[in-house]
Formats: structure tokens, sequence, C-alpha cells
């Protein structure tokens, strides 16, 4: 018998699209909308609302209340768009409950996020500043029918040597409330800060802000030069009273627009378990208190810790709408990964306001389902409206988006369609744009002949589903089964630690399912 958390109600709801006609053939003289966007709109969800869970193991914890995208008829709607999303912080979340013995809760996983955990093979872009797109696709075990393929869309952002990034200016706001004291929550920011100080070059400044009750300015801008000051002023740190997040941001964008630098990179770093009670609670709330400063282009990380008493809504949102990042630390190893390995992603920006548009050839795709990306969802027409918030890629990102689409023919003969890529180059505001067309020449002839890679993502994204739609406890357990044994036949293929943490996470998933 698994162990999960349980509402009390649970209502799924599904979108269920007329099936179109087969009945014509693939055309080779199909062309996009010259405009490049259509007229039609992505549909549009209802407001996300929040799910507070109150049952062990992991009391009030806060998750949002999920839609998920169904499949679109292309004669209905053959343009899918939606903004960029580097969040890798559900699929940690998972990993923490896994490990703790119990299965994520559904709400909790977001795929895109799982996907976007794992490294990739995608090609580097041409300039030293741009983005690259890279589509292929292929059959995939997990679909029934001959005529249903997996695309990936890939995008690679230029690599940098950190060396060459930019110098940064980084305030970090620390939550000190008495929940940061359960579970040592608070030890592990501290540690995870002391790595990052510690890879930061000569030149960066630090500036620290706690709040707890109220918020105090802990260490004004101080240059990495006197590490001391800096490292003293994080160990000092103790937790205690209650949580005022707008007291904190507030002071601490105040603190970071006295020391912008112009040029350089100019970052909030907040550390919390997201639980906020004083003051403004709701993350538009808090954005509107700091929307000056961050349209003047101080960005926000939101960094998440501990699990029970944790808002994993406040702290995505805010990082989605403060043109930042979200992540989740659930051990050093973690930290280390984000603030060592990926420091100079995690702090410099390559690409503003960065959004996808796919845009499938009704002659040869007859539907099409984006796996994720749920509530990063723009209108089409705001494709090319650079004034429209998007998302946010640091240097050396990649972001993967998978489709599920169903074809016409077993065989296609013509174009399957054309992604669009259009970003802000993060210093000049210059709108850029890039496209490619696919079509069979991208597609693998079988699963098992695609990239490793193309695989790994097939599975990782087959696993969140799993995760959040499974219909009962036997379908899970089988349906993990068999991706047991499928996960590990690529172990030999890729010599990755993060990629055989995963097969033990499936494998450790499966178990508690059963």
């Amino acid at each position: 018998m698994r162990n999960r958390p349980q509402l009390s109600t649970v209502v799924l709801a599904a979108v269920v699209l007329a099936a179109c006609s087969s009945g014509s053939g693939a055309s080779t003289t199909w062309s996009p909308d010259p405009g490049g966007a259509a007229t039609t709109t992505t549909p549009s969800f209802e407001e996300t609302t929040t799910t507070v869970y109150q049952d062990y193991p992991y009391p009030d914890v806060a998750f949002p209340d999920q839609d998920f995208n169904p499949p679109v008829d292309t004669d209905w709607d053959g343009v899918s768009t939606f903004a960029l999303d580097v969040d890798t912080g559900s699929y940690s979340i998972a990993r923490k409950f896994v490990l703790d013995g119990y299965l994520p809760d559904p709400d909790s996983v977001r795929v895109e996020e799982f996907v976007n955990y794992f490294q990739q093979d995608y090609n580097q872009p041409r300039w030293a500043d741009g983005l690259a797109v890279t589509v292929d696709g292929s059959t995939t075990p997990f679909l029934s029918s001959t005529f249903d393929r997996i695309i990936r869309v890939g995008i690679q952002s230029a690599e940098l040597p950190e060396e060459l990034r930019r110098h940064a200016a980084l305030t970090f706001v620390i939550d000190t409330s008495g929940s940061m004291e359960e579970g040592r929550r608070l030890d592990l920011v501290k540690e995870s800060l002391r790595m990052l100080v510690d890879e930061l070059q000569p030149t960066d400044t630090v500036a620290v802000v706690a709040y707890n009750d109220t918020a105090s300015v802990i260490l004004g801008p101080t240059a990495i030069e006197d590490r001391d000051s800096i490292l003293h002023a994080i160990d000092n740190l103790r937790a205690g009273g209650s949580t005022n997040a707008e007291a904190g941001l507030t002071l601490g964008y105040r603190l970071a627009a006295d020391a912008y630098r112009e040029g350089a990179i100019n970052r909030v770093v907040l550390a919390s378990d997201g639980v906020a009670n004083v003051g403004t609670t709701d993350p538009e709330g808090i954005l509107r208190l700091i929307a000056d400063d961050a349209a003047r282009g101080i960005n926000l990380v939101t960094v998440g810790v501990g699990m029970g008493n944790y808002n994993d809504v406040l702290l995505e949102q805010l990082a989605d709408q403060g043109d930042g990042f979200y992540a989740y630390v659930d051990d050093l190893d973690e930290a280390h990964r984000i603030f060592v390995q990926d420091l100079t992603a995690t702090l410099q920006t390559a690409a503003q306001d960065a959004r996808v548009q796919v845009e499938f050839n009704p002659d040869v795709v007859q539907s099409y389902r984006l796996i994720g990306f749920e509530n990063r969802a723009m209108a089409d027409q705001d494709f090319r409206n650079d004034y429209a918030d998007a998302g946010e890629i640091g240097a050396g990102h990649t972001v993967t988006a998978l489709y599920e689409v169903r074809l016409h023919e077993q065989d296609p003969g013509g174009a399957l369609g054309v992604v669009r890529l259009r970003w802000l180059h993060p210093q000049s505001g210059e709108a850029r744009e890039t496209e490619q067309f696919f079509g069979p020449e991208n597609l693998y002839q079988a699963f098992g002949t695609a990239s490793p890679r193309f695989q790994q993502d097939v599975f990782v994204a087959r696993y969140a589903e799993l995760l959040r739609f499974n219909s009962s406890d036997k379908e899970l357990a089988l349906s993990l089964e068999d991706l047991v044994t499928r996960v590990s036949q690529l172990r030999g293929d890729l010599d990755d630690d993060t990629y055989n943490e995963f097969v033990e996470l499936v494998d450790r998933a499966w178990k508690i399912a059963r």
C-alpha cells in the first residue's frame, strides 16, 4: 500500500476533443502563417488555486491545484505558444518525498521541471550570446498507435566560462522565522550560501537581509574580498518569530536598488520555506510592491528548503514573476549543483522574456499535446508582443519541451511544422528570433535508435506523468515496474550520476506503490 497525503475530495477534470478525420494525405505544399502567429489563441485556464495538505508525513504543505494540457485538434488550433521555464524545484521536491518513503503529492509534479533537471545533447548556438533550437522525434513505447510520435523541442543557451561572466551584486534575503528551525532548514541555507560565497569573484558584492516578524539589514553591500565579514553575517543568523516575507523582499529590493551596478548581474536570492503569515502573503501582492525594482533588471532567484510547513506556490510564482528561477534544495549535494557546478547559469541571464511557438502542419499532424508547461501558456498573438512577460534563461541552461503528436499517416510525407523562438537580449533589449522547420528527416526510425538523451527525456516525462495521473495503486505499480525495466536498460548508454540516481528513484517509487 503506498503512502501519500490524501485530500478529502479529489476532482480530476479532463477535456475530450472530437477526433479529427484521418482521411486526407500529407501535403508537401503547406506553409506556416506568414505573420508567425495564428489568429487562434491558447485555451485559457482558470486562475491557479492552492491546496494545503494537512496529513502525514508533511503537514501544512501548499502546492498549486494544476490543470493539464489536453490533446488539441490541429483543425481547431494548430499553434502552441508558451514561455520558457528553467525551474527544477519540482523534481527535487519529488526526490525528497520518495527518499522519505512516500509518493509525491500529484500537485507538486510539474513535468517540465523534471525534464529540465537533466543534462541534454543539444547544439550550441552560433552566437556567443544566443539561443539554439534542436528538434527531433520518434515513436515511444508509451503511446499505443503507430500514428503516434513524441516530438522534442530543445533550447540551448550559450555556455559562458566563469571567468567571463559579468560582475555580480547579490542581495541574500534569508527567512529566519521560527519555521526555519525545523529540520535544521536555516543551517542548510547557511551551508548553501557559504558554497556560493566561496565561488564568487573578488569584484562581486554581497548584502544580507534577514526577516521574521520584521526585516533588518544584517550586512550592507560588501566585496567578496571581505569574505570573513560576509560569512560572519551568515553564521550569526538565528531562527525565531513569525514570517513577514513582504518586509524581507521589500527591504531586500531596496538594498539591491541602492547597490545597483550598471552592466552587472543584479540579483536578489530569497532562501525560505515559502511560508508567509504576516503582511502581504500572496506572490502577486508582494511583486506589486517591488515591481519598479524588478523592471529595472534586479532578478529574483528563490531557493526553497524544508518539507512540512512549506509553500511551493509562493516560491515558484515569485520566481516566475520576478524574472528568475526556482530551485528546491533538499541536501548539500543539490546546493553544490546550483551554487557551484551551475553557478554561471544560476547568476547570468542569457535571454529575457524567451518564448516558443510551435505551429503544426494540419495536413500531416492530426493532433498534439504539450507535456507540461501548464502554467506557462501564452496567447498565440503575444508571441511577438515583447511587453508580454515570458521566461528567463541563464547562460548554459537548457529547456526541453515534449509533444505527443498523432499523424494522419504512419509515414508522413511533408513538413510536420515549424518552431519559432523569440527572446530579448539581456543587455541591449534587442528582440531576436529564430525558426526551424521539422519533418520526417528529424524523426528516428524507432525509439531504440533515438539518442540516449532523447530516450532519457521520454522516460523522465513518463515518470512525472505517472506520479501526476495514476488512477489506482495497482495501475501505478504495474506502470512503474515496466518503467524500472526500461530506464535500467538505458543506464549503460549514459555515464551520468544524475541519471543513475533517477533509476534508483523510479525503483523506490515502484516499491512504495506496490
